[in-house]
């Protein structure tokens, strides 16, 4: 499975974005999906997960502000994110697994999208 991921950009604080992850080679309905970030100088944080039946679960951080989707007909996970703030400024990465659970480092990763966030 290869993870495409786009959306990012430059958006004020308290604006909106919405990032798209759409995967190719696969069964992606089989899958779990999740959004992670890496913020300039910090470790790898998770986002967000939905998972193949469409639960989903959310960092503490951005509970009520980001709302992750997906569509399998077209392949692809969403994240909605309003009510931005300087502090997601962040390199967005989506991630895929076929097995239980949040998506692990072995598992199936895009390649990141920049968002900025600007006070």
């Amino acid at each position: 499975v290869q993870l495409q991921a786009s959306g990012g950009g430059l958006v004020q604080a308290g604006g909106f974005l919405r990032l798209s992850c759409t995967a190719s080679g696969g069964t992606f309905s089989s899958t779990n999906a999740a959004w992670f970030r890496q913020a300039p100088g910090q470790v790898r944080e998770f986002v967000a997960y939905i998972g193949r039946s469409g639960g989903t679960r959310y960092a503490d951080s951005v509970k009520e502000r980001f709302t992750i989707s997906r569509d399998n007909a077209k392949n692809t996970v969403y994240l909605q994110m309003s009510s931005l703030n300087p502090e997601d400024t962040a390199v967005y990465y989506c991630a895929a697994t076929f097995g239980l659970g949040v998506p692990k480092p072995n598992d199936y990763w895009g390649q990141g999208t920049l968002v900025t966030v600007s006070s």
